[in-house]
């Protein structure tokens, strides 16, 4: 099923700042990347598991992981004006929800990135705040080239 319709307003004036500060991207983005990393955390420690035991876990990305990632991106210019780390974190889920919507990278494949930058031990909680911000700066680089450029 196509959703188009859910954008036919923002694509009528679409720019970055239009996608980074739309509330309801951000709200459906906030499901997605839960969703995603929560999934991806748990295929690295079902990996790394010495027992050969499935970990499955549900996790909320916190706004500083996502904050980080997209200032390390150099995507702040996608959030309005003196934004904040909620701000800075509802960017990054508007951003990831808007290439879900345009058909540019799916759940799988949202996934699958955040598995393959995700390394060390990530039942360390500082180890992992490390590792999944730069798996999300990563994964927003790579989504970089399917935004407006202004």
């Amino acid at each position: 099923m196509s959703y188009d319709f859910l954008l036919k307003d923002l694509n009528n004036n679409l720019t970055q700042k239009s996608i980074g500060t739309d509330k309801g991207l951000a709200k459906i983005g906030d499901g997605i990347v839960n969703l995603t990393y929560s999934i991806a955390k748990s295929i690295v420690l079902t990996r790394n598991n010495k027992n050969n035991k499935s970990i499955r876990t549900g996790i909320k990305v916190s706004k500083t992981i996502l904050a980080n990632a997209l200032k390390e991106a150099d995507m702040k210019r996608f959030a309005k004006s003196r934004a904040d780390a909620h701000d800075l974190a509802d960017t990054v889920e508007a951003i990831i929800a808007y290439i879900w919507f345009i058909k540019k990278m799916t759940i799988e494949d949202i996934i699958n990135y955040l598995v393959g930058s995700l390394n060390g031990n990530l039942s360390v909680r500082s180890e992992e705040i490390q590792n999944a911000t730069i798996a999300f700066r990563n994964l927003l680089i790579e989504i970089k080239k399917y935004l407006p450029e202004s």
